[in-house]
């Protein structure tokens, strides 16, 4: 049975491209000139995918959006994509907030119009064959991780940009995958990049990718990363560290949905779902000018907020178990037990690295080990530092209180109780501080010397020196 599509539109020329195009897609369509006849046709026919102009003669299609998300009873299931007018990507935004599936601009681009076709209605067979979502990736029965869940389930049957905030470690690239593995671009590449730590000479080649010869050492042509997701998911983790000329072309890859390689004369037509993610403010980073509120308001059409380890203390004992499962199971042996008091040591920790870092703690303490459990001892944290850090800063170079943006966790005030000596006290900031940015780096020394300011050689010094190597 072939797929049924309704057009919403009062141009008849425009009805007639629309569906004549799906035709030769195999798809069968109805036509509404109104708002009203499309109210009465969507009462009397189960479409597969909605098609509606923005301006109609009594209303708009967001009205028709806001319908189709109030009144059924399924609101999600009916994926409906608007046409706007060339350069108003405002009421496009506006139809994404509210539920629209995807947009296209006028003149109607028939080869993106056919794309967003097919993704449609490869979300609508999702619904008739359901098959593993990937929602078992986020574990959690905290209040916030069920929200977290459920605001994915919905925001995966849309194509609108998504902004994931939270703080390093807690898992905002397992919320992206997620995503995308329950939407309608499963089967295509999930491609994962970390914006700061891509050299800003090598940023557009990395991201448009480059023609031979267009400059020294570009011995042969190279896809970019959005050439690479193509029909998938592109996922900018840590977006905020862009620099502003880059913040620029990928404002108008994202607007315009194509790219020009650099050497190359003609732009490429681009297919993916751009996510994105930052540890920073983004809204503080607008105000304080270091991106563009344009950008911001374009890849923050959805936000989802991933809650710190430390707002659901009671996941620790099912995320520890299932995390000490798979670290024995990598090793070949039987997982250990964690006692009743390295859990209670663990669930009055603060995180300050969330999961990541409740990771990192329990594959010490399993390497570590030689006993068939796991005690609070052998997790190597002091009852000091299982409080919440009371003063945080933004660079090992800053004290506490200059009035900066807030990151590393500080240890207190020098205590000769704690610290033998001043270097010991200060070894312990340095130590945090570069254990901080080795997390966000996701231990690429390159990107973690350069956000620290020191060179690459010094690094290894400073890792040698604090016992921090891996």
């Amino acid at each position: 049975m072939q797929p049924l599509a309704l057009v919403v539109d009062d141009e008849p020329d425009i009805c007639d491209l629309l569906t004549m195009t799906l035709r030769r897609m195999a798809v069968t369509s109805h036509v509404a000139g109104s708002l009203d006849e499309a109210y009465r046709l969507l009462r009397q026919h189960r479409y597969d995918f909605c098609l509606t102009d923005m301006r109609l003669p009594d209303g708009d299609g967001l009205e028709l959006v806001r319908y189709l998300q109030e009144e059924n009873s399924r609101p999600s299931e009916l994926p409906i994509a608007v046409i706007t007018a060339h350069g108003n990507m405002d009421s496009a935004i506006d139809a994404l907030k509210m539920g629209a599936f995807d947009f296209v601009s006028k003149p109607v681009n028939l080869e993106r119009l056919r794309r967003l076709v097919e993704l449609a209605l490869r979300l609508r067979q999702q619904e008739r064959v359901p098959d593993q979502d990937g929602s078992d990736r986020l574990l959690g029965q905290a209040p916030a991780m069920q929200r977290l869940r459920e605001q994915i389930a919905k925001v995966a049957r849309s194509d609108a940009p998504i902004y994931i905030s939270g703080e390093s470690g807690s898992g905002k690239e397992l919320t992206a995958r997620s995503i995308h593995a329950q939407g309608a671009r499963a089967d295509k590449p999930f491609v994962a990049i970390n914006c700061g730590a891509i050299p800003t000479e090598l940023m557009e080649s990395e991201f448009f990718g480059h023609r031979k010869g267009s400059f020294t050492g570009a011995h042969k042509d190279k896809a970019g990363l959005f050439q690479s997701a193509a029909g998938g998911t592109l996922f900018l983790d840590e977006v905020a560290d862009l620099p502003l000329d880059m913040q620029v072309k990928l404002l108008r890859a994202i607007q315009e949905k194509c790219v020009r390689p650099i050497g190359a004369s003609d732009e490429i037509l681009i297919d993916v779902r751009v996510l994105s993610a930052t540890h920073k403010d983004l809204a503080a980073e607008v105000a304080a000018g270091r991106f563009r509120s344009d950008l911001y308001y374009r890849i923050n059409v959805i936000e989802l907020a991933v809650p710190p380890l430390r707002e659901r203390a009671e996941d620790i004992p099912l995320l520890a178990d299932t995390i000490m499962r798979r670290i024995a199971l990598h090793a070949g042996v039987a997982p250990p037990i964690l006692t009743s008091g390295a859990l209670d040591t663990l669930r009055n920790y603060s995180f300050p690295g969330n999961v990541r870092q409740l990771e990192n703690i329990l594959e010490r303490a399993f390497t570590l080990s030689d006993r068939r459990e796991i005690r609070a001892e052998d997790l190597s944290l002091e009852q000091e530092m299982a409080k919440p850090a009371e003063v945080r800063y933004s660079s090992p170079s800053l004290a506490p209180g200059t009035g900066q943006d807030q990151q590393y966790p500080y240890p207190g005030q020098f205590d000769p109780g704690r610290y033998q000596s001043l270097d010991q006290f200060l070894q312990a900031i340095e130590s945090q501080a570069i254990s901080s940015v080795l997390a966000e780096t996701r231990w690429n020394r390159t990107a973690a010397a350069q956000k620290l300011g020191i060179s690459f050689r010094s690094l290894r010094y400073r890792l040698k020196k604090l016992g921090l190597e891996d």
